[in-house]
């Protein structure tokens, strides 16, 4: 069985994230969206939250299953006995930030995590979660970026009336 393993902090998950997860599920037998409890950032939404969204947004791909996790990704691929981890492109900034990433999970797995890239649709290369709490914050209309649902969940937390 093939398996990966998609991480992120998907604060908020936009189509963007979206599309790569239904695009990984397509070529993995079972790919499972991995929220990071980062330490370092303070999100918008909880970790609980994060979750909670992710899988209503994939409750219709049956291939993918949401967790979270904190601590190194290699620790954590290699509790779940996973050796790919799904990363999504946007743009020549992001392959050298990722591709950094890449090799140094290959490092730390002694060679047994390997990262595929998938580069992201053209309609969704815009799309960034802080460009979409930045919008939201100042009441712009987020709708082309994510779901309708995540939308009204991220205005609340702003305290934008939409209506």
């Amino acid at each position: 069985m093939k398996r990966a393993i998609y991480p992120g902090s998907f604060d908020p998950v936009t189509y963007g994230h979206l599309d790569v997860i239904k695009r990984a599920a397509k070529i993995f037998d079972e790919l499972t969206v991995s929220v990071l409890n980062n330490k370092l950032k303070t999100p918008l939404f909880s970790v609980e939250e994060r979750v909670k969204i992710l899988q209503e947004v994939v409750r219709d791909i049956p291939n993918v299953k949401v967790e979270s996790f904190s601590g190194l990704l290699v620790d954590y691929a290699s509790s779940r006995n996973v050796h790919v981890v799904i990363r999504g492109l946007r743009a020549i900034t992001d392959f050298e930030y990722e591709l950094q990433n890449a090799q140094t999970n290959v490092k730390l797995s002694k060679g047994t995590l390997d990262t595929v890239f998938l580069t992201t649709s053209l309609e969704y290369a815009y799309l960034s979660s802080s460009s979409v709490k930045e919008i939201a914050s100042f009441s712009g209309d987020i709708s082309m970026c994510v779901p309708d649902f995540v939308a009204n969940l991220v205005y609340q937390k702003f305290g934008v009336d939409r209506k």
